[in-house]
């Protein structure tokens, strides 16, 4: 996404419904196509300033949402929400990959989410008024 919003809200928002990234229009133009370049192999870019407020939403405690996952299904979303992939977490958790693909699928059927992004930020994301 490419916009001149920097609004956590917004951000936050539009990293839910599926952007891989998130640019503001004041970025350099060199840094753009970086950014496009990232993108294609299959990076998520961010500038400077939304990368450090997405990394200190991630520090926040838990909200209500956490409430619904059992503790281990919240420790495998706290390591997809570092950016660990499926095959990292298994390592680290000492699970097989099967086990974590389950996980997954039911931290997102209880979060009513699709995606990874969705998930991490519906539990981890800034707390916002009716959620």
């Amino acid at each position: 996404m490419l916009t001149v919003y920097d609004d956590a809200e917004l951000i936050f928002r539009a990293l839910e419904m599926g952007a891989i990234g998130y640019l503001l229009k004041r970025t350099p133009p060199p840094e753009i196509l970086r950014a496009i370049r990232e993108v294609h192999a299959g990076g998520a870019p961010m500038t400077s300033s939304i990368a450090r407020l997405v990394v200190r939403s991630f520090a926040r405690p838990a909200g209500p949402a956490a409430d619904q996952l059992a503790p281990r299904e919240t420790e495998v979303l706290a390591l997809v929400a570092k950016g660990y992939l499926n095959r990292e977490i298994a390592e680290r958790l000492d699970l097989t990959l099967e086990t974590i693909n389950t996980y997954l699928k039911i931290i997102y059927r209880k979060l009513h989410v699709r995606s990874r992004t969705a998930a991490a930020m519906k539990v981890f994301g800034p707390k916002r008024s009716g959620t």
